[in-house]
């Protein structure tokens, strides 16, 4: 995917890969009230989404029903490999250094990192 999706845009991501098809009622009901937002707004950035091309609509009768064009899984692996991209330069590591720098990792975490590495080896 190459289109950038804004933290708005998310949000509307996420209630549809929670449900789909929706409608336009259905996400705003799901979102609107967090972040204030009117149907219309909703109705606009389901519109964005579609000119992004990683939403669609069917017509129902006299509404739209609209599903992501995208998994979430596959936005996710996009986003994470941009990010690593472009603040560590493609590196994992130096991810993981600063994280445990920063944040400190638990006995847990390492042994879940651990684990992964050793999935990954094999």
């Amino acid at each position: 995917m190459d289109k950038r999706i804004s933290e708005a845009e998310l949000e509307i991501m996420e209630a549809l890969w929670r449900e789909a098809p929706r409608t336009a009622a259905d996400v705003a009901d799901d979102v609107a009230a967090e972040r204030g937002w009117s149907l219309q707004t909703v109705k606009t950035m389901l519109a964005r989404l579609q000119d992004k091309q990683v939403v669609d609509h069917v017509k129902d009768g006299r509404r739209f029903l609209y599903s992501p064009l995208i998994a979430r899984s596959d936005y996710i692996r996009g986003e994470s490999r941009r990010f690593v991209d472009r603040l560590f330069g493609g590196k994992i590591s130096p991810l993981v250094a600063h994280l445990a720098e920063r944040d400190g990792l638990s006995d847990s975490d390492i042994d879940e990192i651990e684990k992964l590495i050793g999935e990954l080896k094999s």
